[in-house]
């Protein structure tokens, strides 16, 4: 996407399009890398003596 972004040959509209699923597949990474981190947090919060807490992600 970025390098037909930068090649500046799109048409206007198409490279809007591709600008928007540049920005929605940034969202869902971001969103992906939150879920991870809490996902370790929760792992390294835990001892060996204490029960293990399941991970229930937001809804989206």
């Amino acid at each position: 996407i970025v390098n037909r972004l930068e090649s500046g040959d799109l048409p206007l509209e198409e490279a809007l399009s591709e600008f928007e699923r540049g920005v929605q597949l940034a969202r869902q990474g971001q969103s992906q890398l939150q879920k991870a981190e809490q996902r370790v947090q929760i792992l390294l919060a835990d001892s060996e003596d204490s029960p293990t807490t399941p991970f229930t992600p937001d809804a989206e």
